[in-house]
């Protein structure tokens, strides 16, 4: 997933990728730990442009995950969808790293840019990165997911298990009896 830079003509480089999430050490990472399930290829479409000495690259990925349901632990299907808008600037060479700290302010677009050396630009930590921040913050099967009971362990979308779910008598049990005048 490379970029080489003399690619890039004034009207811009249009680029499709299709990969697996083994090919991405984080998402590979994920996956043998039984976090997630990739069921489908990550597939990038991305336009890469000369701006100046930057390059500036914008895309979208896609995939398909099956992950667990963070209330009832059942496996379910999402899509993982995210554009992206990413700088790459050329990192110079031979220059003199200053030695003592100074105070230096720097821009928003600056804290932004992605650093590169060569004459490629390696796409594969910035399309990564896209995958994991598509992933759900709450992963849930769906909004009305009755997750499991916390008494005996049960599903209940499956239906009700019987047990009691009044919430127990707590530390401020004897404050409900309390007559205020």
């Amino acid at each position: 997933m490379y970029i080489r830079i003399e690619q890039i003509k004034e009207e811009g480089l249009a680029l499709k990728f299709e990969e697996k999430a083994e090919f991405f050490p984080v998402l590979a990472e994920m996956t043998a730990q039984g976090e997630c399930e990739f069921v489908a290829p990550i597939k990038t479409a991305l336009k890469a442009l000369r701006i100046g000495d930057m390059i500036e690259v914008t895309g979208e990925v896609n995939s398909r995950v099956r992950l667990p349901c963070g209330r009832c632990l059942n496996e379910y299907e999402t899509s993982l969808k995210s554009r992206f808008d990413l700088t790459f600037a050329h990192r110079i060479s031979g220059a003199e790293e200053i030695e003592e700290p100074q105070e230096i302010e720097i821009s928003a677009d600056e804290a932004g840019m992605i650093y590169f050396e060569g004459e490629a630009i390696n796409l594969q930590d910035g399309i990564q990165e896209q995958v994991i921040m598509a992933f759900p913050i709450r992963s849930l099967c769906r909004e009305s997911c009755k997750g499991l009971c916390a008494g005996c362990g049960s599903d209940l979308n499956e239906g009700d298990c019987g047990c009691d779910r009044q919430p127990p008598d707590g530390k401020f049990s004897a404050l409900k009896n309390l007559k205020l005048n």
